[in-house]
């Protein structure tokens, strides 16, 4: 019982990564109703600039803080500088853009940084009160990182004239657009905030795994299965997605298929929801009048 507690405590703690690269993935698909290949490799790019700011003496939250804010600005930037010409092109075109942003995102993290595996400090103590046989320290503030930034876009999207502008451009651009709402540059915002989530999510996972350039490809499509499974436009559904999936994982690598067969689990995970539930658990169905 012990083992089987572990299991799930532990595939909880991994749902809260998944879950917030879902989030970021739900983000992108709000605004351009794209799934964003290249999350991954941003939020990798992102976390390499942590590290190297700690490396040069920088206190770790004044690094994750700088991270965050050059994650948004830079995500921003590439929806205005390399998107927005594709904004209404096929949906072919912009998963060609998408995965030309992946692998350039990849190729600036090996050239810049190397590709040798590095050690990324977690900024919890490993003494801490709170941590349990189940939990460690950096579980429990992983934890808290991930609801802290889903309170904080619930707050944002809710209660903001900024974040009710973003919601309306993503729902009804044509609408927003006469009521004098820039969609394009909500776009972008949204972009933004995706990337600045992720760069989240490598942080909290990079103590577990060792950061490289290819440290997100697998997570990504864990994120992606969560995203699906959740509502891929249900914010809070993907946070809970990334949760059952993180203990689903667990529990059939550890009692069903081995360790070496549990990324399959995301991809049945996928294959199932596109087949039996495409809205997901929480999505919206859509109904077109032909």
């Amino acid at each position: 019982m012990e083992a089987f507690l572990h299991q799930v405590f532990s595939g909880l703690t991994s749902g809260c990564v998944y879950g917030s690269v879902a989030l970021s993935l739900v983000m992108i698909y709000q605004a351009t109703h794209h799934i964003n290949f290249a999350q991954g490799e941003m939020a990798t790019f992102s976390t390499f600039i942590t590290w190297a700011l700690i490396q040069n003496g920088w206190p770790y939250w004044g690094a994750f803080l700088s991270t965050v804010l050059f994650s948004f600005v830079g995500g921003l930037l590439v929806q205005r500088l390399i998107l927005r010409p594709f904004e209404k092109a096929p949906v072919l075109t912009n998963v060609i853009v998408f995965i030309g942003l992946l692998l350039i995102f990849n190729a600036l993290s090996g050239w810049i940084f190397d590709h040798t595996l590095k050690s990324f400090p977690s900024p919890f103590p490993k003494d801490a009160v709170l941590a349990t046989k189940y939990f460690s320290a950096h579980d429990l503030g992983s934890v808290a990182v991930m609801l802290g930034v889903l309170a904080a876009l619930f707050l944002f999207f809710k209660f903001t004239p900024l974040g009710l502008a973003m919601r309306a451009a993503a729902q009804n651009p044509e609408s927003a657009r006469l009521v004098g709402i820039r969609v394009s540059w909500m776009l972008a915002l949204g972009w933004g905030l995706a990337a600045a989530i992720g760069a989240v999510a490598g942080m909290m996972v990079a103590p577990v795994v060792f950061l490289d350039p290819n440290m997100m490809s697998s997570i990504l499509l864990y994120g992606f299965a969560a995203a699906l499974l959740g509502g891929i436009d249900k914010p809070l559904g993907a946070v809970i997605g990334g949760f059952v999936v993180g203990v689903l994982e667990n529990l059939l690598g550890a009692y069903v298929i081995g360790t070496e067969l549990k990324l399959t689990v995301a991809l049945m995970l996928i294959v199932l929801t596109l087949t039996l539930r495409p809205n997901g658990l929480f999505g919206n169905q859509v109904v077109t009048r032909v």
